[in-house]
């Protein structure tokens, strides 16, 4: 068997139609993985599911706003009900720019819906079918910004560093339990966010302001989706089998190099 093989597992995964959810559903899905994709952007999610099985690999799309809890839970229970629930990952999330003073209490309240409750509500849901089946591993999305200032992301740094210590809790908690919990935490990674920003706030500089951004990563570049997708394919894999309650950044030497 080839090494990080997920063959005759089951994953989850939030936001698996673009970005980092994507590369990371396409990789788990070439290790043998039966991948689940939990997305609100149907469009792209299934284009991705459809690419999958094409290929001969195992991929499903479940519309489901893992914002609303009811409606996650549904979810999962029902992938529950085929069989055992062996990853989950935690991608998920949004985006916001801004201080305190420039964020208002409706930028709050729709990144805590996302970033946090909505980790919580899949934790929710896969936790007892977890302790269930006699283990599990669990892989957050965090950042960079959840351990060192990175201007203007106050909401999102908020956010991210509550999925970073849930990460630590639920470690803590479900050991017992042979339930592993990590996270990631990326620097920029160039994904069609990225560009879409860029295009919006820079019309015009769109290559100038990429360069600028590229070159706030001490490596001298943002990293790529199918980088991440590599670290989270090892820890989510038996061969990580010895990893729990740690965060993993990938940087590019973001946050020991840039002091």
């Amino acid at each position: 068997m080839n090494p990080f093989s997920l063959h005759n597992k089951t994953a989850l995964i939030t936001g698996g139609g673009s970005g980092i959810g994507e590369a990371i559903t396409r990789r788990f899905a070439a290790s043998g993985a039966a991948v689940h994709v939990l997305d609100v952007n149907r469009e792209a999610a299934e284009a991705v599911v459809q690419e999958i099985t094409d290929l001969g690999q195992q991929a499903v799309f479940h519309d489901c706003n893992i914002a609303q809890h009811a409606e996650t839970v549904a979810v999962i229970d029902a992938i529950a009900t085929q069989g055992s629930v062996d990853i989950l990952v935690n991608n998920a999330g949004i985006a916001h720019v801004g201080n305190v003073e420039n964020t208002t209490e409706a930028d709050l309240d729709r990144l805590y819906q996302v970033n946090i409750k909505g980790v919580y509500n899949c934790l929710f849901g896969v936790l007892p079918h977890m302790k269930q089946q006699g283990g599990g591993c669990i892989l957050n999305v965090a950042s960079v910004a959840a351990m060192v200032a990175v201007a203007d992301r106050f909401a999102y740094s908020m956010t991210k560093g509550a999925v970073l210590t849930m990460t630590y809790s639920v470690a803590k908690d479900y050991l017992a339990h042979n339930i592993r919990c990590n996270s990631l935490s990326p620097a920029r990674i160039h994904t069609p966010f990225v560009d879409g920003f860029l295009a919006k706030n820079y019309p015009g500089q769109e290559a100038e302001m990429f360069a600028k951004l590229a070159g706030t990563q001490p490596i001298g570049r943002m990293g790529t989706p199918d980088e991440v997708a590599h670290l989270a394919l090892f820890l989510c894999s038996d061969e990580a089998g010895f990893i729990t309650g740690t965060n993993y950044p990938i940087d590019g030497g973001f946050i020991t190099l840039n002091a």
